[in-house]
């Protein structure tokens, strides 16, 4: 899975969607709130999902953000009754004027809303989505030459 399992300063994890930095020029982000069943939120504290096919759809009517493929895991200690899909279609939460703009932005050519990071904020799952338009091959390999660039003179001094 293309994700850091990184802790936060209250131990919660932070899992990333890298690919989304590479594959995308991210102008702009929001972040927002997630709409989870419990066991959805317990495989999350335990840091068992993947971002990295995910995308985020915004309408205008009727007025909607939603997160399509992100994988969560199932979670392994809830009985079968009460699991829930791996990968579904995920309400966001954002106010309406944001997700007025997000619609309007991502209907331009070449503009995608992509799934950043799922974090926690006072014991709630928030994602970070950002309006990013894709990157050209050629502007991809600049910005790997420019990062090795800047790690070789790091270790240098």
């Amino acid at each position: 899975m293309a994700k850091s399992r990184k802790k936060t300063d209250d131990g919660e994890p932070l899992i990333r969607n890298r690919r989304a930095r590479h594959d995308y020029l991210i102008q702009e982000t929001l972040e927002c709130g997630i709409r989870l069943t419990g066991t959805e939120v317990k495989s999350l504290r335990s840091g068992q999902a993947s971002l990295q096919e995910g995308y985020v759809r915004a309408e205008l009517v009727p007025l909607s953000l939603t997160l399509h493929g992100v994988h969560i895991a199932e979670y392994p200690n809830a009985s079968s009754r009460f699991q829930h899909a791996p990968i579904r279609t995920r309400q966001l939460l954002a106010h309406k004027r944001e997700i007025r703009k997000l619609a309007r932005a991502a209907s331009a050519k070449g503009v995608a809303i992509v799934p950043l990071e799922i974090h926690w904020r006072n014991g709630r799952a928030k994602l970070l989505i950002g309006i990013g338009t894709g990157k050209r091959t050629y502007d991809k390999r600049q910005a790997l030459k420019a990062k090795a660039h800047k790690r070789d003179i790091e270790q240098q001094g």
